[in-house]
């Protein structure tokens, strides 16, 4: 029972985050004097780096596996994966263990500082030149002390580590009228794969990087439509939203978005690599339709198909 309460306030205390625009970040550091980030939300654990199972043949960073629980995970050396220079030759002291879209790994880290809470809207994109399909930077926030801290883009470390399940064939979409699905994600990772399951499906799309942008794109375009005399469902089908993303995340954008009476009647699905409770309740808090995981192409079309048809 005491567990079980546990949970219920740890949900309840992550629910009210939902629709304030802010996110918990644990700080850790790979040996050098850079400080790095990744969501509260994906880290199951932290413990000391237990015994490794060395495998053979895998890529650079991947030290091998641990039995955890019964289960057994890959471990990923970040300081070897992302070839940060200057860093220590030896593994890191510390593994985060890490959920996130369908998947359970431990990621080997030289220490572990602390949890902080910033604003979403102190979390910026990386400049371009961090931004390209191999870039391993997500987002970028200031400490008070005017330190930076890189928060990684851990699915895109994923698919690197352990590559991305090959693209099923999608059943097209069976419909008389034309549709259009809008989609915002930070992660490179996500927009590719979204896009292979949208372009499957003979569906087309419109895209954005973060939050504030998708916010500012569907403003426009709903803008555009009301000019026009007609209604903005008749354009878009779907709005299908990421939960964390810099400058404005999922949950403030469906809370802007359920308020604004010109989407009325668009549905918004969110689409994020976080799967727990916590999630889905702070999805529900602000108005979102449905929530699907993180990535499973069937299952992602699978969720749409009934707005599309």
């Amino acid at each position: 029972m005491d567990s079980q309460q546990a949970l219920l306030d740890s949900i309840d205390a992550r629910t009210k985050l939902a629709g304030s625009n802010k996110m918990e970040i644990l700080l850790f550091s790979l040996g050098t004097g850079e400080v790095f980030g990744i969501n509260v939300f994906k880290v199951r654990e932290v413990s000391q780096t237990p015994m490794i199972t060395k495998t053979p043949n895998t890529p650079l960073g991947v030290e091998g596996v641990i039995s955890l629980r019964g289960n057994i995970i890959p471990v990923i050396s970040l300081a070897k994966f992302t070839n940060l220079e200057g860093a220590p030759t030896d593994t890191g002291h510390t593994m985060i263990v890490t959920e996130f879209s369908r998947h359970t790994q431990g990621f080997l880290v030289h220490d572990v500082d602390r949890i902080i809470r910033v604003d979403w809207d102190k979390v910026k994109p990386p400049q371009s030149m961090l931004m390209g399909n191999d870039a391993l930077i997500t987002a970028i926030t200031e400490l008070p002390d005017g330190k930076l801290v890189s928060i990684l883009d851990v699915e895109q470390i994923l698919a690197r580590a352990i590559g991305v399940e090959e693209m099923p064939t999608l059943e097209k979409i069976q419909s008389t009228r034309e549709h259009l699905v809008f989609f915002a994600d930070d992660s490179t990772v996500a927009r590719r794969e979204i896009t292979k399951v949208l372009e499957g499906m003979g569906v087309k799309y419109q895209q954005a990087t973060n939050g504030l942008e998708a916010w500012e794109k569907l403003q426009a375009m709903a803008t555009h439509v009301q000019h026009d005399g007609s209604l903005l469902r008749d354009q878009i089908s779907v709005i299908l939203t990421d939960a964390e993303m810099p400058e404005m995340d999922g949950y403030v954008l469906a809370k802007n978005i359920k308020a604004d009476q010109r989407f009325n009647g668009i549905p918004v699905v969110m689409h994020s690599s976080l799967s727990s409770e916590a999630n889905r309740a702070m999805g529900q808090s602000v108005g979102v339709d449905t929530y699907v995981g993180k990535f499973d192409p069937v299952i992602i079309a699978d969720t749409l198909r009934p707005f599309l048809e």
